[in-house]
């Protein structure tokens, strides 16, 4: 930090923290600060695309990991988020996926003026650079790259058919209208460009880095939000030099993602009454619902062994060196793969009005060995990736203690509702028919993994929260809207204060159709236009 004193101060250099610090120092007249809590992106491991193979590992440095209880009786399990510069983006599989308009239109519909698809789409095309070019609802010349896997591998190629044979219509784009409101398969959309990871940062901050107005501080923790009166006036960060008060003198704006941005409110006595007296935290605002409406998609996963074209003998012994000369000498080849090569939407029942789940599938199949580290299967192999899109259940996320360093409680309460466990058995039973269709017969040997001998509902539902796991996808827990319950207005200001803001994931009312980080950067986009519409009329 090169002063003490900016007139914006964002915590969290993730998807969204990326594109605010790129659009509010556009303004040379106006100081930023990025805080990060995690170190540069300079990994090569980050550029590689297949690098979340040891990326997405607890204990790594570019990410938190998390015990979380997942729902029910079931055992804890490890969450990861991305602890770096870019976030997620920086360590997420790269799947580019934007929701459905009726999400946001549901959002708007709420009372979440702005909001709304026609808002929402419009920033989408401005971020994208797509590999198909510009099309209504697509963007050409943006700042993020979009590219498309590419087509005609074999395996990719009947697994689309099977898709088509179970009643999914094969596109070029699974987010063109048509996939996202009718369902539709496709090579899968990616973050990435000639076989590199692009990140929120690589799209937002590397191009402005060097603004004499833009200050970056990796490895920086923010501790607490510091208040005079009801009005959020700096907060108080600690890096290896110790601990540093920041003044603040227009906005602070958390985008330090949905655990961290409500854990920090918490900390700083926004939160529910009871919890932060039971700590003896000092009450600013009572606000019952910060960390409350964790939304997430739980996936189901099936494996096969495969007769060939799987990733599996490319990714280890050998076959990985090659693989490795293939990507240093050219970026080409398994490495430069995202986390699927085919993705899309479908309908688990063909008089749905819209499709109710997701599906990805990857070359490639892996298994946990006797030490619980993740191991490629000694065999070709496949994975098929699902999620129910739109869940009902809400879990939590609530600090344990006042000290800052202490782990958050996260209850995730996953498949809690009637409805969640009812597209859970639908969905269970509909891959089921897909690994079955004609056009698959001549590929998979066998089916392996948990789901091998589940059949009737009772078992499915039994085994369901092992059947999968996180997708990474957790939002709603500082949620807008327009209800007493509400941590946030429309325009993402936190109730109660003044000068305090949330832009990310956890914003959301409910949880979008698709992936997340795509959203958080239009998220983003539509908050620097609230905010920089606000100067502009405060100014007059």
């Amino acid at each position: 930090m090169r002063q003490d004193r900016y007139d914006y101060i964002i915590v969290g250099a993730g998807s969204s923290g990326c594109v605010l610090a790129n659009r509010l120092s556009a303004d040379p007249a106006v100081t930023v600060l990025l805080v990060e809590a995690g170190p540069n992106d300079t990994s090569p491991l980050i550029a590689m695309p297949r690098g979340i193979g040891k990326l997405l590992a607890p204990g790594n440095p570019h990410v938190w990991d998390y015990a979380v209880s997942p729902g029910g009786n079931a055992p804890q399990e490890t969450w990861l988020k991305g602890r770096t510069i870019g976030g997620s983006s920086s360590i997420n599989g790269m799947v580019y996926v934007r929701g459905a308009p009726a999400d946001y239109d549901a959002w708007e519909a709420a009372g979440c003026t702005g909001w709304g698809w026609q808002t929402m789409g419009h920033h989408f095309v401005a971020l994208e650079d797509h590999a198909l070019g510009a099309k209504a609802w697509r963007g050409a010349g943006g700042p993020l790259k979009v590219s498309i896997h590419p087509s005609g591998d074999p395996l990719c190629e009947a697994f689309l058919t099977a898709a088509e044979q179970a009643g999914t219509q094969r596109v070029d784009d699974m987010n063109d209208m048509p996939a996202v409101t009718e369902g539709g398969m496709a090579y899968q959309p990616t973050s990435t460009y000639r076989g590199k990871r692009f990140s929120a940062s690589r799209a937002f901050l590397k191009p402005v880095r060097n603004r004499p107005n833009l200050d970056i501080v990796p490895q920086t923790d923010a501790v607490r939000i510091l208040f005079e009166g009801q009005r959020a006036c700096g907060i108080l960060l600690r890096n290896k030099d110790g601990l540093h008060e920041v003044e603040a003198r227009r906005e602070i704006i958390l985008s330090a993602g949905a655990v961290q941005s409500p854990k920090l409110l918490q900390l700083s006595g926004i939160g529910p009454r009871a919890l932060l007296e039971s700590l003896d935290i000092p009450v600013v605002v009572d606000a019952p619902d910060v960390g409350a409406n964790l939304r997430e998609h739980r996936y189901l996963d099936f494996t096969y062994k495969v007769r060939g074209n799987s990733l599996n003998q490319k990714l280890s012994g050998l076959g990985l060196i090659v693989s490795a000369f293939r990507y240093l000498f050219g970026s080409k080849g398994p490495l430069t793969h995202a986390a699927h090569e085919v993705g899309g939407f479908i309908k688990t029942e063909a008089t749905l009005d819209r499709p109710d789940a997701q599906v990805g599938m990857g070359l490639y199949s892996f298994h946990t060995d006797d030490k619980g580290a993740v191991a490629l299967d000694p065999y070709p192999g496949l994975t098929v990736i699902a999620y129910y899109m739109r869940p009902d259940s809400q879990g939590t996320v609530k600090i344990g203690s006042a000290d800052p360093n202490a782990p958050p409680i996260i209850d995730a309460n996953h498949l809690a509702s009637d409805a969640d466990r009812t597209h859970f058995v639908s969905l269970f039973h509909w891959l089921r028919r897909l690994a079955r269709q004609p056009a698959l017969k001549d590929w998979i040997v066998e089916e392996t993994g948990k789901t091998v001998g589940i059949e009737a509902d009772e078992d499915i539902l039994a085994n369901a929260i092992g059947l999968g796991g996180t997708s990474f996808h957790i939002c709603g827990t500082c949620r807008m809207g327009v209800d007493d319950g509400a941590v946030l207005d429309p325009q993402l200001r936190v109730r109660g204060v003044t000068g305090l803001r949330v832009v990310d994931t956890s914003i959301m009312p409910t949880i979008v159709s698709g992936n997340t980080n795509a959203p958080a950067m239009a998220i983003a986009l539509n908050a620097a236009d609230m905010i920089l519409r606000a100067n502009q009329d405060s100014s007059r």
